[in-house]
């Protein structure tokens, strides 16, 4: 079968990989994952829905959380169609094209959460530091050209990669380590020179995750030296209370990400399981933590979600 869709079209498939050893408990596993996408897709819509009912959210920071769980969205229906097939129809072979296209989308989406994670710490700057200034630094047009550039950074920087990969020959088995395809993991598949795909990966996750996090960095240390100008101890507290559920994004977003980088090019002989482990809470943990982050820590979010899951007016 392999070697006929190589010939017919002149790509070879991949094949994808469940859980190694835990064969026998696949379908427990696609059980918990099933839960996983439906916390990810049931909160991330709700947190949509509630900002376009709620008048008093049409503000920057909500137009931007809107954009992050538009962006959860798409990373989770990425993955959804290969995990399906992998766990439960136990149909491992993906195409060539349809790998490249699947690795395209989980690294756009990829990319632009690190953006939108960036524009939204610009608007904990603007509310922290500049309070008076906030309205007319942060107007629609504005926001609407910071989600666009985010989109469009995003785009430019994964679109090569699927090209780079496709000039390359593929002459040996190409079994994947995951249920979907990861740049990180097809990049030692091809026989060829992926010396220019390696410089291109270094160049995009340091243009981008790099720059995104030394940003963002940069703008709570100033966030934090115009906090303690605040006299008030309370006040100090409730300002900064503002950023926990940035900072949290911030965080469950970037240090998973980090464990995947540093796995897939350190960590060759380390057990294939943790691998797995470090991709899967990669991709799942964010786009399912956020909404609920996002809900627990914002009184307005909490308010309207009360109202729509309980139908009560407060």
């Amino acid at each position: 079968m392999v070697d006929d869709a190589f010939n017919s079209s002149g790509l070879p498939p991949f094949t994808l990989t469940g859980l190694p050893g835990l064969e026998a408990s696949q379908h427990w596993i696609f059980l918990l994952l099933g839960a996983l996408y439906i916390v990810s897709i049931v909160g991330n819509a709700l947190i949509l829905f509630t900002i376009k009912e709620e008048q008093s959210l049409h503000q920057p920071m909500y137009y931007f959380l809107s954009l992050l769980s538009v962006n959860d969205l798409g990373v989770s229906f990425s993955t959804l169609p290969t995990v399906l097939a992998t766990f439960c129809f136990h149909l491992r072979e993906i195409s060539f094209n349809s790998c490249m296209a699947q690795m395209f989308f989980i690294h756009l989406f990829s990319f632009a959460e690190s953006g939108i994670l960036l524009v939204m710490s610009f608007d904990r700057y603007v509310a922290i530091c500049n309070p008076l200034r906030y309205t007319t630094v942060l107007t629609d047009g504005r926001v609407v050209r910071m989600g666009l550039s985010v989109v469009i950074r995003s785009f430019c920087m994964v679109f090569p990669l699927p090209f780079l990969l496709k000039r390359l020959p593929f002459c040996k088995a190409n079994v994947l380590s995951h249920a979907y395809c990861l740049h990180p993991d097809l990049i030692h598949l091809p026989c060829g020179d992926v010396t220019i795909n390696n410089i291109f990966g270094l160049f995009i996750v340091i243009s981008t995750f790099g720059l995104d996090s030394a940003l963002i960095l940069l703008s709570y240390v100033l966030i934090l030296r115009s906090v303690l100008t605040i006299a008030s101890q309370e006040e100090r507290v409730k300002t900064l209370n503002t950023c926990v559920s940035h900072m949290c994004a911030v965080l469950i977003f970037y240090v998973p990400m980090v464990g995947v980088s540093m796995a897939a090019r350190y960590g060759r002989h380390a057990p294939q399981y943790v691998h797995i482990l470090m991709s899967l809470i990669y991709l799942f943990v964010p786009p399912m933590l956020n909404p609920v982050i996002y809900s627990i820590k914002t009184k307005e979010i909490r308010r309207k979600l009360y109202k729509i899951l309980l139908g009560t007016k407060f």
